[in-house]
């Protein structure tokens, strides 16, 4: 199946910084450029962490709303606090930086975004040097594909190449990105499996199959 790769979603021209660059200069970059995190490179592209929005913060919610008195929020923990303290982009990054290749599909890297927590991944070759970065609202991208495209996938590669069932055997409707099915399977067993490789096509919303039949009950 044609899933999307994310080397074509991602963001190329990345605003990056080194790890000496000092704690005002990241915060003028992010406002700069209008993004919430950059990468931290060394001396030949390669990717050593991340700074975030999030890790520049540390460093006021660490300190008391008026002098003297305690901060309004629980105390940090040893690690939060030595980011709350530092003072230049290796000592505030997240790393290592959770990263992927620009081979993947758009499928592997929502789920790497999922197990980690992250909103972004940042895109590295073989070497680790930066090439991109991709972000959760490129990944959404792929639900602006087109119905007619959505269904010519299913029908070729999920139906035709992958199942073996000729274009008579099933009829795909798809609005919105919502996957209607009917027609007539040899076997029971073949619905839910029929479903699940249509939710793997890059752009579906949902599948229905509540118009298909079967001719045996092999369950």
């Amino acid at each position: 199946m044609r899933h999307r790769r994310i080397d074509r979603l991602m963001t190329r021209e990345v605003v990056s910084v080194r790890g000496d660059t000092p704690f005002k200069e990241i915060v003028r970059t992010l406002s700069h450029h209008q993004v919430t995190a950059v990468p931290v490179v060394d001396g030949e592209g390669r990717v050593v962490g991340v700074v975030s929005e999030g890790d520049l913060l540390r460093k006021t919610a660490d300190q008391p709303a008026t002098p003297g008195d305690p901060p309004a929020v629980p105390a940090l923990e040893a690690w939060e606090r030595a980011k709350a303290e530092g003072t230049r982009a290796e000592e505030l990054m997240s790393a290592p930086a959770v990263c992927a290749r620009p081979d993947w599909t758009v499928a592997e890297a929502a789920r790497l975004m999922e197990v980690q927590g992250v909103k972004r991944l940042v895109v590295v070759d073989g070497e680790d040097r930066l090439v991109g970065i991709v972000s959760r609202r490129d990944l959404l991208g792929v639900f602006l594909r087109e119905d007619d495209d959505i269904r010519r996938e299913i029908v070729e590669d999920v139906l035709g190449e992958t199942l073996r069932l000729g274009p008579a055997v099933l009829t795909v409707e798809v609005r919105d990105g919502r996957v209607d099915l009917s027609g007539r399977l040899p076997f029971r067993r073949m619905i839910p499996a029929v479903e699940r490789m249509c939710a793997t096509a890059d752009g579906v919303v949902s599948v229905s199959s509540t118009r298909l039949t079967y001719d045996v009950d092999d369950t």
